[in-house]
Formats: C-alpha cells, sequence, structure tokens
C-alpha cells in the first residue's frame, strides 16, 4: 500500500485520437480514486499540434513547467498532417521529444500481450503467438532520435544524423532490464547490430558486464535483424528484452503483431523526474473524433502509471484484468474486429466496459478478503 493517496497527473491529450482515448484512461483513474477514497488530481496542458495552433510551438514552457509540478505525465498521442511542411523542429513530435527530454525518463517500458481471446487477431498464426508476453525496455534518451550534430547541409542536398552512445546510459537502461527480468522468468535479450556499429559493439560489452551482477538472470545477444524475424516466429521464446531507441522503436511497433493492433500497446517511461505514460499508437488523423479508437493502450497506460509512479500494484493489476474480463467477454473496438468479433464497439463504450469489469474486479476481491 502505497504511503500516500494523493496522485497529480499531467494529462496530455495531444492531437488526433489523442484525447479521445486519454479521456477514457482518465476515466477508469477517475473510478480507481473514487473506489479506494484516494486524492487523484488532473491537469490538462497542450503538446503537438494543439500547441501549435494556441502557441505557436509543440511544446510551450508552461507545458513543462507543468509536467514537472505533477507526480506523473499522461499522454495521447502527438502529430497530425497539417503541420508536415514545417521543419523537424518546429513539428508536433518535437513536441513529443522535448517532454521526453525535460522529464529525463531513460528507460522505456513497453509491454506486448498476447490476449487469448483476441490471439485470433494477430497477423501470426494463433498456437505461435498464443501465450506470448514480452517487455521491451527501450533506451529513450540517446541514439539518433538525440545525437548532434545532426542536419541537412547543402540545401537538404544531403542529410545526416548521429548514433551516439555512453557506457552510463547504456549500464542505467540495461540495469532496468535486469531488475524486471528478476521478477519475471529471469531471461533477458539485449538486441543490437554489433556485427556493423560501434555504438552497438559497446552496447554488447557494457551489457555483458553488467550482466555478471545478475547470474540469476540468463542473458542472451541477438542482432536487431534476427530479432525482427524471431519475433514473429517465435515470440514465446523472449522475455525481457533491452534495446537501443530506434530498433526499440521498430521493434515494438512489429511486435503489435503479437497482441493483434497497435492500439492494445500500452509504455511508461521511467528514470526521469517524472514518469510519462502513453499509448504506442500514433495520432491516427483518419479516424480522429469518430469514437473508433482502441482506448485500451491508453488505459494499460495508466496501469503502468498508478504502477510505476503511485506504487499502486493491486490497482493496476485490477485494471489489466478488467481489460483482460471484457475481451474474453467478446468485446472489441474495430481495429480488432477480423470478422469474428462477438460485440465491435466504440472508444466510450469500451472505456464504460473495462469500467465496469473492474468495479466487479474490485467488488470480488474485496468479498474474498471479507471471507
Amino acid at each position: 500500500m502505497p504511503t500516500s493517496s494523493k496522485l497529480n497527473v499531467c494529462v496530455l491529450p495531444g492531437d488526433g485520437i489523442g484525447p479521445e482515448v486519454t479521456k477514457e484512461a482518465v476515466r477508469i483513474l477517475r473510478f480507481i480514486a473514487e473506489t479506494h477514497s484516494y486524492d487523484f488530481r488532473f491537469t490538462e496542458a497542450l503538446i503537438g499540434g494543439a500547441a501549435i495552433k494556441k502557441h505557436g510551438t509543440p511544446l510551450p514552457q508552461a507545458t513543462v513547467d507543468v509536467c514537472l509540478a505533477s507526480d506523473a505525465v499522461l499522454l495521447g498521442a502527438v502529430g497530425t498532417p497539417e503541420f508536415d511542411h514545417l521543419p523537424s523542429e518546429k513539428r508536433p513530435e518535437a513536441g513529443l521529444l522535448g517532454i521526453r527530454r525535460a522529464l529525463g525518463g531513460f528507460a522505456n517500458l513497453r509491454p506486448a500481450i498476447s490476449y487469448e481471446s483476441i490471439a485470433d487477431c494477430s497477423p501470426i498464426r494463433e498456437e505461435i503467438v498464443k501465450g506470448a508476453d514480452i517487455m521491451f525496455v527501450r533506451e529513450l534518451l540517446g541514439g539518433l532520435y538525440f545525437g548532434e550534430p545532426r542536419g541537412f547541409k547543402d540545401k537538404r542536398s544531403e542529410a545526416f544524423n548521429t548514433m551516439r552512445y555512453s557506457v552510463g546510459e547504456i549500464e542505467r537502461v540495461a540495469r532496468v532490464a535486469f531488475d524486471l527480468a528478476r521478477k519475471r522468468k529471469k531471461r533477458l535479450t539485449s538486441v543490437d547490430k554489433a556485427n556493423v556499429l560501434e555504438t552497438s559493439q559497446l552496447w554488447r560489452e557494457t551489457v555483458t558486464k553488467l550482466g555478471k551482477e545478475y547470474p540469476d538472470v540468463k542473458l542472451d545477444h541477438m542482432y536487431v535483424d534476427a530479432c525482427s524475424m524471431k519475433l514473429v516466429t517465435s515470440p514465446k521464446s523472449f522475455d525481457v528484452v533491452v534495446t537501443e531507441n530506434l530498433f526499440g522503436d521498430i521493434l515494438t511497433d512489429e511486435a503489435a503483431a503479437i497482441s493483434g493492433s497497435l492500439g492494445m500497446l500500452a509504455s511508461g517511461t521511467i528514470g526521469g523526474k517524472v514518469g510519462l505514460f502513453e499509448p504506442v499508437h500514433g495520432s491516427a488523423p483518419d479516424i480522429a473524433g469518430k469514437n473508433k479508437a482502441n482506448p485500451l493502450g491508453a488505459i494499460a497506460s495508466a496501469a503502468m502509471l498508478l504502477r510505476h509512479s503511485a506504487k499502486f500494484e493491486q490497482e493496476a493489476k485490477d485494471i489489466e484484468e478488467a481489460i483482460r474480463e471484457v475481451l474474453d467477454s467478446g468485446y472489441r473496438t474495430p481495429d480488432l474486429d477480423n470478422g469474428n468479433a462477438k460485440y465491435v464497439v466504440e472508444t466510450a463504450e469500451m472505456g464504460g466496459m473495462v469500467e465496469h469489469a473492474l468495479s466487479e474486479v474490485v467488488d470480488r476481491r474485496r468479498a474474498y478478503h471479507a471471507v
């Protein structure tokens, strides 16, 4: 039980479907607060395209300030095509990179779970994917996304980025991965491209050396291309996977095939001043405002927020169980409808179903403890 029931959450709805899915995630957090008599307070701020429209910048200082003054940040999605003509540093996505840097979180946790009831939604055969449960740990503040120098030369006839890592950056994210592996199946796969890249050679050397401090965890190394293939041919062979920024971005999007949809994937960024929690999916402008978005990734991100920022482990487990029960009951959003769906529901309805299931989960647990 946490020492305090108070939690200040900054909500950054963002662009596209972001406001729709964060609304449902906040609904679930409010239910937790009301059910347990906790003091949760929510403050909204602007980021991405929404911030550009009002303030002319994708990350206003006011947003940074309110995030840093909070206990956790819940983000929806960033990005809108209307700003694609802007230079990269002024686009909505720059706001996302900026808030990550400002909060200082270096370890991005991305679970990829195959729920048995929707295993048929995966493009991978059910017998291969069913039962897969992977925790990706993506380094978030280094590599090509943040390395300097970067830019264009000779009137955009040439472009360049810098991939750069230090031993300290690698050690700190690898330690998070080792600690997580200890709590799971005690298996860790480190992914790199050490046959080509010097940064990957340093990555492999550093992770191997650190592994000596964790003799109970079985460590293996894999090239990113081999890992990419194995994710779709033998996903159950993985437990915890740690990798650098770009590889982690690509591999975790690929892992959506395990869960059946990008809309199912949650994430939490830890290690900095304030934790940042967001679904992996993008802003999906083609379905924005149509009540078709899958809010389960955002709701699962809210569960991660409770686990990592508030230490509300039981409440996080209750939300995750509620998600599983709703799916087991046959409810799916349009992205999970492959023709076999029993009930296809909209964004708000799915949020309501999770809230109802959560109520039953909490009631059952309380009744059990009362016996």
